[in-house]
């Protein structure tokens, strides 16, 4: 019911302007009704002037807290990024072609693997505390699930695997393939032995895994391995899943000397029409200088030159000189020789010193046998032991011969000049880049593969897989969203048309934003972590209406910042497969 108030608001218009808005109060004086005005509301906001008049006219107004109840609020933004990206690239029909509670597990551990990587415990503790959980409805999973889910993953590693070859290999395409090694924290894993340690964790077990990716770096599988598997010794496997399992008979597998060893080169060989890039070892290249082969006037105009050697016979041999590592080398070893030196003389010292109780020759071979293997530079020395008597001596002559081949390196293929140049040969043997800058975002902070604690095989097998596979959606993520991160967007392009030889040179626009720390739009340049933690900062708020009687519930996502607004554009505008 209307109360009835002496106040009430008049609209005045005027003929060659806007309307006049008057406060006014009316008075019944006799048979006349007086107007007074109160109050000029021309220049108030509209939302005041509707405000007023419906106090005025006996309604009730309440504010937005009187109204409604946030009950929860979420960090949604990122989530919503990394669920949009997986969607646009099928990767959740590649996993499995229909829903079902596996498959959403395995997405939102991927999830849960790029916005906060934990251990699968603390991935069912921390995906509450985003929208994760509610947006896949895993709410009620338990650390069992999700190791079943691992399980159930591995299971499927074969086909998933060959779905990503179909998408991203063909015939004649190039294959990057290289192997790392992760520490493992316990002792029950089969797959954890000791061996060659990349983490520097020395008296830890370790477990080996090789990726393959195509010549882009976007993974395609991984396999894992004991930790004293040697890395020649996988690349059997890889050539059995290329041709078995893929059914591909002619692409060109690159690895590095390490890999494709000449043992292998000779297996590979076997297979007429798969090729293969690698490069020679040091003593390989000295062996080539010395036969005359190689001779070091190449390099007096140009730094890239082919030749052919009757020790490789239907090889192509790209021989290259880079003085900038030519330099890079000579001023390393000047530093380990001095380094070694000294402490060479000062064991010399000591030894001299102990003339009451000489150092036995053990003891001598001990002390001095630290010293080389810590400096890596021994065989340029001679080492004279006996008891009590320790001489060394530098031989010149080595260092001289080995500083010949400074700045020298040598890549080595079957592909015949018809399918490639001796450039691309170099271009893609450097791409072998893009593997490693997979391990490091694999065992760096936006992943994590490592420490490895799962105490069974299979687990292991799955934690693994699942960390590629995070990998493959941050590879598009971070295509897509370049512009915002410190990556030079023009790498790509320069790749196929700049000196295969020299060091790369940033562009002229990465330059320019790492400098300015700011993109061509005006925002700040993002870390890909960063970037995803300011994604984190939009929230989805779960909200209850405050009424008798009434169980109304609705969700508000909070407005994207400009930079949130322009992260969702250019995910939207990535061209997926």
């Amino acid at each position: 019911m209307a109360i009835l108030v002496p106040m009430y608001i008049e609209e005045v218009p005027n003929r060659n302007s806007r309307p006049t808005i008057l406060l006014r109060e009316g008075k019944r004086v006799g048979k006349k009704v007086i107007k007074t005005t109160l109050f000029n509301l021309t220049h108030c906001p509209k939302e005041w002037v509707d405000a007023l008049r419906r106090i005025l006219k006996g309604e009730k107004l309440a504010s937005v807290n009187d109204l409604f109840a946030i009950e929860l609020s979420l960090p949604h933004g990122h989530v919503k990024a990394v669920l949009d990206v997986i969607s646009r690239l099928g990767l959740d029909n590649i996993i499995f072609s229909r829903r079902s509670r596996e498959r959403d597990l395995v997405i939102a551990m991927i999830v849960e693997r790029l916005i906060y990587p934990c251990s699968k415990l603390a991935t069912t503790r921390m995906w509450h505390t985003t929208t994760l959980a509610k947006e896949l409805d895993v709410e009620d999973a338990d650390v069992d699930e999700l190791y079943n889910a691992l399980d159930w993953l591995v299971s499927r590693q074969e086909r998933i695997e060959n779905k990503l070859a179909k998408r991203q290999l063909s015939e004649g395409s190039f294959v990057l393939y290289d192997i790392s090694s992760s520490y493992y924290e316990g002792r029950t894993c089969p797959l954890a032995r000791f061996g060659h340690d990349r983490d520097g964790k020395s008296g830890r077990t370790i477990i080996v895994y090789g990726v393959m990716t195509d010549a882009e770096g976007r993974p395609v599988a991984v396999n894992v391995y004991p930790g004293n598997t040697s890395d020649s010794t996988t690349v059997p496997d890889q050539v059995e899943k290329l041709r078995g399992r893929f059914g591909l008979t002619h692409v060109v597998l690159v690895g590095d000397r390490g890999m494709l060893t000449q043992s292998q080169i000779d297996k590979l060989k076997e297979y007429t029409q798969l090729g293969w890039i690698a490069a020679l070892r040091s003593e390989a290249i000295r062996a080539l200088v010395k036969s005359g082969d190689i001779q070091i006037s190449l390099f007096d105009k140009q730094d890239l030159a082919e030749i052919t050697s009757p020790d490789y016979p239907g090889e192509r041999l790209v021989v290259c000189f880079n003085p900038l590592l030519a330099e890079e080398r000579r001023r390393k070893r000047e530093e380990l020789l001095a380094a070694t030196q000294k402490e060479l003389e000062r064991i010399s010292k000591e030894v001299a010193r102990r003339t009451r109780k000489p150092l036995r020759k053990d003891e001598i071979a001990l002390k001095a046998g630290k010293v080389i293997n810590r400096f890596k530079v021994g065989k340029h020395f001679t080492l004279t032991i006996d008891d009590g008597d320790f001489k060394w001596d530098l031989s010149e002559n080595s260092v001289r011969s080995e500083a010949m081949l400074d700045g020298i390196y040598v890549i080595r293929t079957s592909e015949p000049k018809e399918n490639i140049s001796a450039e691309d040969v170099v271009r893609n043997y450097k791409n072998l880049s893009k593997v490693e800058q997979a391990f490091r975002t694999l065992k760096g902070i936006d992943i994590r593969v490592r420490p490895i604690r799962h105490r069974l095989e299979y687990p292991v097998r799955g934690h693994i897989f699942l960390c590629v596979l995070a990998y493959y959606v941050e590879w598009h993520m971070r295509k897509a969203l370049s512009p915002l991160l410190f990556d030079d967007e023009e790498l790509d392009d320069n790749r196929t048309s700049r000196n295969p030889v020299a060091p790369p040179e940033p562009s002229l626009s990465a330059k320019k934003k790492k400098n300015k720390r700011q993109t061509t739009d005006g925002l700040p340049v993002q870390s890909f972590d960063t970037l995803l933690k300011g994604l984190g900062t939009q929230c989805k708020n779960y909200c209850k209406v405050k009424a008798e009687n009434v169980e109304e519930r609705f969700e508000r996502i909070t407005e994207p910042t400009p930079l949130q607004s322009r992260v969702f554009e250019l995910l939207k505008l990535f061209p997926v497969p």
